[in-house]
């Protein structure tokens, strides 16, 4: 008899919550493991459940030095609340779950499942086999059993959706573990793309962000270079495809077919993710990152010159090992010349099982310190310089759900520009929903945000307004969700200090 039976027999149904960690791709696979479980008959826990869920699941990253500490210090937390509540389980899975294997219950017997980032389809499986044989299921394939995208999904938005293009990474940077654990590129089919886009916009979907390890790769698996570009066209054929983003590509794949597509489809956002990682051709070298300061900037020009009010973002690692004086002020020189609109900033921590964290000339943590707090005092101050070239300008933007932590103070509402800037709006009388379109002129910026303090100039409502009021209204005769901690769509403000970015971004 399956658990969903057996729930129906006693009446009772499970509940479940998911903690993610990590970058884009964990948050999707999220939304996959959601889609999972509930189509094995559970519901989310109400929010802030904390670990009182029937079923816990850690979706988990090994990007940072210090993954596993948190990881077990959050199963430490679950040990006692599991041992008076007969029948939970506890998941773990990601890419930490697929580098350690045996360890994590060796370390920590009371959990029930381990499975690794090739395999999410089979963690309702797994939760089943363990509560009938009453012991732990340790499942990792080596290889994708099937594209996530066969998977059922529970979404988090009802206007905005990630579409997973590929899975896998080509790339050998010596700071990165993420090839070794998600492995090889392994591209989808362009028609099963667009098929997934379709069939969103379909359900009241409106902007799309192409997500992949190393999204402008695509094609390399089915022998194809131009494959991305074809395809950033083909959404531009999508009716009622508003908008169309992407992250993250690398410089070594980005090609001047990308860039004459990003500018000639309409609904290709002018907004670019463009990891750097250093402006030191010798720490590039190190990193085995395949380009070098005067490639990575002249892409820089080429987009500039083809989209003129393009926003560019980027990753940064400071102090990798080895890394100079001035190895560092070519980085500095590197933000000075491209004028990035934010940059994510991490300090160089050792990761386990990357030939870096064996480098010799392992830089000291005060001087990794001192140059953060430089590269970021710098980004700050250019950030802020190009906000408010924003200053009168007239803005659509597509408003956003729970991005303005303080709009109910202020009486404003938020959305994200074509850009992707944060603009904080003043509310209209007119009902505006998440997905709805509406237009500003901007009057102040400071350096993550900006504010349109005026009258909203129109508003236009949107099928994915209806979608999202619709789900709304759906939720509202159900229990309370939980949210799975996924980040929103577009660029968010940088996080003070982190570990560097390995993952799509982090």
């Amino acid at each position: 008899m399956s658990s969903i039976d057996r729930s129906r027999e006693v009446g009772v149904t499970r509940s479940y919550e998911i903690r993610t960690y990590g970058c884009q791709m964990n948050v999707h696979d999220s939304e996959r493991l959601a889609g999972l479980l509930e189509d094995a008959g559970y519901v989310r826990a109400p929010e802030g459940a904390d670990g009182d869920a029937d079923v816990v699941v850690f979706n988990t990253c090994a990007v940072r030095e210090n993954a596993d500490n948190r990881l077990y210090g959050n199963l430490g937390h679950l040990a006692p609340k599991k041992a008076k509540r007969p029948g939970m389980q506890i998941a773990v899975g990601g890419c930490l779950a697929q580098k350690d294997r045996d360890t994590i219950v060796k370390k920590a017997p009371w959990v029930d499942v381990v499975f690794g980032t090739h395999n999410i389809g089979k963690l309702p499986v797994l939760l089943e086999r363990a509560r009938v044989q009453e012991e732990a299921q340790v499942e990792i394939a080596e290889s994708l059993e099937a594209f996530p995208s066969t998977l059922p999904t529970r979404r988090e938005s009802a206007y905005a959706a990630w579409v997973s293009i590929s899975v896998g990474c080509n790339n050998t940077c010596t700071f990165c573990i993420v090839p070794a654990l998600r492995g090889k590129e392994k591209d989808r089919r362009p028609g099963d793309i667009l098929a997934e886009v379709e069939a969103l916009v379909g359900e009241g979907v409106s902007e799309i962000t192409l997500l992949g390890q190393n999204v402008n790769a695509y094609g390399s698996d089915i022998g194809d270079r131009e494959a991305f570009s074809k395809l950033l066209r083909a959404c531009g054929r999508v009716e009622g495809l508003e908008r169309v983003r992407f992250t993250s590509p690398h410089p070594r794949d980005f090609t001047d077919d990308v860039i004459a597509a990003m500018a000639e489809t309409p609904n290709v956002m002018p907004q670019l993710h463009m990891p750097l990682q250093s402006g030191s051709d010798t720490v590039l070298k190190a990193m085995r990152r395949s380009y070098r300061q005067d490639r990575y900037l002249g892409i820089i020009e080429k987009v500039r010159a083809a989209i003129p009010h393009a926003a560019i973002t980027t990753d940064i690692i400071v102090g990798f090992p080895g890394e100079t004086e001035e190895d560092f002020e070519q980085t500095l020189h590197v933000v000075r010349e491209a004028r990035f609109a934010q940059a994510f900033t991490f300090q160089y921590s050792k990761r386990p099982g990357t030939p870096a964290a064996e480098m010799e000339n392992q830089i000291p943590k005060e001087v990794v310190q001192a140059r953060y707090e430089r590269l970021v005092a710098l980004q700050e101050e250019i950030s802020w310089e190009e906000n408010k070239k924003q200053v009168g300008r007239t803005l659509e933007l597509m408003v956003a759900e729970g991005e303005g932590r303080k709009d109910g103070a202020t009486h404003r509402l938020s959305g994200r520009a074509p850009d992707s800037r944060l603009v904080h709006f003043t509310k209209p009388e007119q009902e505006v929903r998440p997905g709805d379109m509406v237009t500003v002129e901007v009057t102040y910026a400071a350096p993550h945000h900006l504010l349109a303090e005026g009258a909203v100039l129109d508003v236009r409502r949107t099928r994915a307004g209806d979608a999202w009021e619709q789900r709304t209204a759906a939720a509202a005769a159900k229990p309370a969700g939980v949210l799975l901690g996924l980040p929103k769509v577009g660029v968010p403000e940088p996080l003070p200090v982190a570990a560097n970015s390995g993952c799509v971004r982090d």
